[in-house]
């Protein structure tokens, strides 16, 4: 198994002769790199602002400063990768959440109010400053020390022959070759200088790595937090949007469903005082049909946003009561000991429902089944039929919507159709029992 980290390529035999050796030299040199450009980027903005600061306009210019690490630690972590530490070309492990939150509204005034009160920003602009006046000078001796000299060393029966037209040779202005007896022993000691060096620019690329993951990614406790906010937020989501489903359906069912059965009994009342063979009775005959007609799609519309029979006596009855309505012959196996949560019951609801209806739409089926029982602190249902198969989720059947939103419950949807049937789909949200009878799930 190939080492997925510098640390763990050193521990290994074959070290000097994988690439981890040239990746822990390229990533000190582009830090040579870096560091210099931090640098005289820093001075060129401080520089500036304090010449222009006496007209107003350097202000902003030396309020920026304290957003230079951003742009820095960008790169940074993309510089991680080529030693398998973060997200970059190379990087194994690259890090999951984002390295700053999103500003709570947009605009540039909400965006630096964020920036200012995060931690990370102050902890990137410390490592900018430290790269540009402590770092990249480090990593330049390291390389010449480890890298450059070594390299010297062993190119010295070469040098001598060209540069010292074979007759003496100063070797890194420290020793005096005169034979090509002395330059080769001094590329053997060179050759053997490399390889230790080569050794030491991974340790050092490793504890430059170690620094800037301190410095520049989210810390554990962070990531974490916002990883519990974020499952926080979603749920909150998702119970905004029930109780949104809910209030539509109220107030569908107590307006506009009230206003058109009192419209039905008008038109009806019209019907018996006007005369039975003129022209006025046919046309109320056709308004209060098209007032029934009108009625029966906004129940249907409101049993569709949120059913009655779900609310008022829990998943099994509404499951049952949505085999009743499906064209095809549906039978139903619901035990569950009694109310799960409200969020739990809607969710498995509508992924029923709408098995069913591609069951009916899409499958040819003469038969569908749907089973459901509350096992080891989950809700699992099932819905199969006997149709031809071969469904997609991805292509449209509206399963994908509602599995992102059975995600949210930390559940999972998961459906299995080969071609020529049968279809299943399983959804399981977890829903953990308590000891009172009157609330058993959380």
């Amino acid at each position: 198994m190939r080492p997925r980290t510098v640390w763990r390529a050193l521990a290994r035999p074959d070290y000097l002769l994988s690439s981890w050796p040239w990746r822990a030299a390229g990533y000190l040199l582009t830090g040579v790199v870096l560091g210099a450009v931090v640098l005289a980027g820093l001075l060129g903005l401080i520089a500036a602002g304090g010449l222009l600061a006496v007209v107003l306009v350097g202000l902003p210019l030396l309020a920026l400063t304290a957003f230079a690490g951003l742009p820095v630690a960008a790169v940074e972590r993309w510089r991680l990768g080529w030693l398998g530490e973060g997200p970059g070309p190379a990087g194994t492990e690259a890090v999951r959440l984002p390295a700053h939150a999103d500003p709570p509204a947009p605009g540039p005034r909400s965006w630096l109010g964020t920036r200012l009160r995060e931690a990370a920003t102050w902890r990137e602009l410390g490592h900018a400053l430290l790269t540009g006046c402590l770092l990249w000078p480090v990593e330049a001796l390291v390389v010449t020390a480890a890298l450059v000299c070594p390299a010297a060393l062993a190119a010295t029966p070469l040098l001598l022959a060209t540069a010292g037209e074979g007759r003496e040779l100063n070797v890194l202005k420290a020793v005096t070759v005169t034979g090509q007896a002395q330059a080769c022993a001094l590329a053997v000691l060179g050759l053997v200088a490399l390889a230790a060096g080569l050794y030491g620019v991974g340790v050092a690329a490793g504890a430059r790595a170690g620094l800037t993951r301190l410095l520049v990614l989210p810390r554990a406790g962070e990531a974490e937090a916002r990883a519990r906010e974020l499952a926080r937020s979603r749920v909150r989501l998702v119970e905004a949007f029930e109780a949104e489903r809910r209030r539509i359906e109220r107030d569908l069912h107590d307006g506009a469903q009230q206003r058109l059965v009192a419209l039905g009994m008008t038109l009806g009342l019209a019907r018996l005082d006007a005369p039975p063979d003129g022209p006025l009775a046919a046309q109320l005959a056709r308004a209060h049909a098209q007032a029934d007609a009108a009625l029966a799609e906004l129940r249907e519309l409101v049993h569709g946003i949120h059913p009655q029979v779900l609310a008022d006596y829990g998943l099994a009855a509404a499951v049952a009561d949505a085999a009743d309505r499906s064209p095809v012959p549906v039978d139903t196996e619901v035990d569950l000991p009694d109310r799960l949560p409200e969020e739990v019951e809607a969710a498995a609801y509508f992924v029923v429902r709408e098995a069913l209806a591609n069951v009916a739409r899409h499958s040819g089926a003469r038969r569908a089944r749907v089973r459901g029982a509350h096992r080891h602190g989950r809700l699992v249902l099932e819905a199969e039929d006997d149709g031809r198969g071969g469904a997609d989720p991805a292509a449209g059947s509206g399963l994908t919507g509602l599995g992102d939103r059975v995600s949210v419950l930390d559940g999972r949807l998961a459906v299995t159709s080969p071609p020529g049937g049968p279809t299943l789909v399983r959804v399981e949200i977890p829903c953990a029992t308590q000891p009172t009878a009157d609330d058993p799930c959380a």
